[in-house]
Parts: C-alpha cells; sequence; structure tokens
C-alpha cells in the first residue's frame, strides 16, 4: 500500500514552560514541501498560548474527513458518468466526552452541496448512493471510530 509522512516541529520561545506558560504554536511540514502553522484551539488553550489563526489538530481531522468524502465521491461520480461541476462542504467537528471523561471528537457531520451538469443528472436517490459509497469507502472514515454523516445543503 503506502506510507504518509508529516514532520511536527515545535521550539520553545520563551520561559514558563515548566509553568504551563508557553506557545504552543508549531508546524507541519509535508513531503510536497507545504509547511503549515499550527496551533491547539483557543477554545482548549487560552490565549496567547494558542493562535486562531492556525490550524487546529480538530479541524484538521474533519478537513481530512471532508477531504477523503469528497475525493471518493467525485470519483464514483466520475465513474457513474455524472459532470459534477462544484463541490463545497462546510462540515462540522462535534467534541464531547466520553464515559471516562475523556475529550474526543464524537461526530462529523458533512454538509455538501453539490452543483451537477451535463445530460446525465443524479436523482436524490442516486446522490444518496453516491455519499454512502463514497463513506464506505473512505479510507479516513474507514480509519475512524467518530460517527460521520451526510447531510446534503
Amino acid at each position: 500500500m503506502a506510507d504518509y509522512h508529516a514532520t511536527i516541529l515545535w521550539h520553545r520561545t520563551s520561559e514558563g514552560f515548566l509553568v504551563g506558560k508557553y506557545s504552543r504554536e508549531h508546524t507541519w511540514s509535508f513531503d510536497g514541501g507545504l509547511t503549515i502553522p499550527a496551533s491547539p484551539s483557543p477554545s482548549g488553550v487560552p490565549l496567547p498560548y494558542s493562535n486562531p489563526a492556525c490550524v487546529d489538530p480538530e479541524e484538521a481531522f474533519v478537513a481530512a474527513i471532508s477531504s477523503c468524502h469528497m475525493l471518493t465521491f467525485l470519483y464514483l461520480a466520475s465513474k457513474q458518468g455524472f459532470q459534477v461541476d462544484d463541490y463545497a462542504d462546510e462540515s462540522v467537528g462535534t467534541m464531547t466526552k466520553n464515559e471516562s471523561g475523556v475529550p474526543w471528537v464524537s461526530s462529523v457531520v458533512l454538509n455538501p452541496k453539490i452543483v451537477f451538469s451535463g445530460e446525465k443528472r443524479p436523482t436524490a436517490d442516486d446522490e444518496e448512493q453516491l455519499h454512502h459509497q463514497a463513506h464506505e469507502q473512505c479510507f479516513i472514515a474507514n480509519s475512524v471510530k467518530t460517527q460521520i454523516s451526510v447531510h446534503k445543503r
């Protein structure tokens, strides 16, 4: 199959580490050369120790699920002869606590809005089936225990 690599880099930039007063900003670097500024969510780590302008791991988790679902959906639609012109998803992940009180992203709701063109257009049932198949075949969805649902816009 394949291996996937990411380099996560953090450096202490100030005093206060031992008392929890340090920046959590860091970077994610990928093999194609892209480096993304990252930070915990300000909802979990207060300012100034987090940075809302950076991507946080929870957002990246939701984006990875949404992106994988979209890519699988596009593949399946093309194989079935449905022309997709636009696909926009405003996905939402919800963090709750598990039975032990540990926070986790318990659900992700995908809210795709898809524009089709061409002579062959999917019925509502066809589109629902495409989403079902995309969910079943998405390797990210198959790798997590989070409940994932699709609500078309």
